[in-house]
């Protein structure tokens, strides 16, 4: 399987080149030459399948030619040794629990995968590799852990001063050894710009051996197909396949999604459940994408104003916007209209979310009425549907949040309370690419 550049469809790679670079030269993000078709037999019978086959069926198209198969099982068996439940909270949704990795975030899935890939291709490098990545929030925490330790492979780490939850900042400052986190005076936006400056600068990289670790990384998009796998797995009635709703800042989460329904997983529909970054619900509404200065809200790791890999989910579209709108709705949901989904599902079905969660209930949920009280006779209302919302993060990663909305304390899971106290090590630096680019000279 090779990639190819969305900005030149000529500039062709290997997935182990496509994962080293991150990025292409031309600042375009790679993409498949060919989405492959899963077997109707796979997908019938998905729930007699271990979790690591089916994620090996579904990954190992996309890495081939690039890693052996025994390594790429051993990859695969190493990056989701935790659970995915599905969880039951109303008699029409349900919650894709991804948060039962080491960082309790959903991104710990495609942190661990790449780390592991990027560990072997470079393993027989002279020259150390920089792993660069810009943060909202949980990608820091998810890739520290990932790459703590890697011989070879130091990482730095982009975060905007101020607006991560103090459990997501604890995370990503406080590792030490080969992880180093710089603290900038700016936006998420500001950060992705940054990183994007530094892999377009050609003498940088001739000094260094950079690679990126955000989403629009191959090997950190590619994986999180699992999660929509894992769901089918587990959902009951397979004769009508669920909505998935997907907190979505970035869009590399639900592009996964979507990649994986064009592969053949049964899906009714997607939902893009935004916050007040409503930069795709605008889209969908009028057919033009504008981007926008990012708003800070409760659910911090979405506040972005400009997803990255918007551009891929049109590209699996073939940039056809009707056809994206036959499968794709995206809401904004306010941080009031947050506290209060948050609030609700806690006190009536004993269910706690986080801000991230209650906003991709709050979609799903509004989607679902929509559909039951819509006009009959349209073609494209199917009253009395189900379905998943992903829940992306522990509800602990923003305490500081969710216990005032709940009047009640959470209980700490041992993950955070064993860096609950810790001093956090970081470097301040302004929004400006020179600051960053002086800063990795000079390591």
């Amino acid at each position: 399987m090779n990639f190819y550049s969305l900005n030149n469809p000529s500039e062709k790679v290997s997935f182990k080149e496509a994962t080293i670079k991150g990025q292409a030269p031309d600042r375009g993000l790679y993409f498949p030459e060919h989405i492959p078709v899963l077997s109707d037999d796979f997908i019938k019978n998905i729930d007699t399948n271990s979790r690591e086959e089916v994620a090996f069926q579904v990954i190992q198209p996309y890495t081939d030619g690039s890693l052996p198969e025994d390594e790429l099982y051993r990859i695969i068996a190493e990056t989701i040794n935790f659970d995915f439940p599905l969880v039951k909270v109303t008699d029409r949704i349900s919650s894709l629990e991804l948060f039962h990795g080491p960082t309790l975030a959903f991104k710990d899935v495609g942190a661990r995968f790449m780390s592991r890939c990027l560990g072997y291709f470079v393993k027989d490098n002279d020259q150390p590799v920089t792993v660069l990545v810009a943060t909202s929030g949980d990608t820091g925490g998810a890739v520290a852990n990932g790459f703590h330790g890697v011989e070879g492979v130091n990482v730095v780490i982009l975060y905007p001063s101020g607006k991560v939850s103090s459990v997501q900042e604890l995370q990503l400052t406080t590792l030490g050894k080969n992880i180093t986190a710089l603290e900038v005076n700016g936006s998420f936006d500001d950060c992705q710009q940054m990183v994007k400056e530094a892999f377009a600068d050609t003498a940088l990289n001739q000094e260094l051996f950079l690679t990126s670790a955000n989403s629009i990384n191959v090997a950190r998009w590619l994986p999180q197909q699992f999660y929509y796998f894992f769901a089918w797995q587990q959902w009951e009635d397979k004769d009508h396949p669920p909505v998935i709703s997907v907190p979505s800042g970035n869009f590399g989460n639900i592009c996964a999604g979507l990649l994986a329904h064009r592969s053949g997983l049964p899906v009714q529909h997607f939902i893009a459940a935004c916050n007040a970054n409503a930069v795709v619900p605008a889209y969908l509404q009028t057919g033009e994408y504008t981007p926008r200065q990012a708003i800070a809200t409760l659910s911090n790791a979405m506040d972005v104003g400009n997803p990255s890999n918007f551009v891929r989910v049109l590209e699996i579209f073939d940039r056809e916007f009707h056809s994206l709108k036959k499968v794709l709705t995206s809401y904004s949901i306010s941080d009031e209209q947050t506290k209060e989904t948050l609030r609700d599902v806690y006190a009536k079905s004993h269910y706690l979310t986080d801000p991230h969660g209650a906003v991709g209930y709050r979609a799903l949920n509004t989607y679902l009425t929509t559909q039951d009280t819509a006009q009959p006779g349209s073609p494209s209302i199917a009253p009395g549907q189900k379905g998943i919302f992903l829940e992306t993060a522990h509800p602990v990663k923003f305490y500081d949040t969710v216990e005032p909305v709940i009047g009640e304390p959470i209980p700490l899971p041992a993950a955070v309370s064993a860096i609950l106290g810790k001093e956090k090590q970081s470097k301040k630096i302004d929004a400006q690419y020179s600051q960053l680019k002086d800063f990795l000279l000079s390591r």
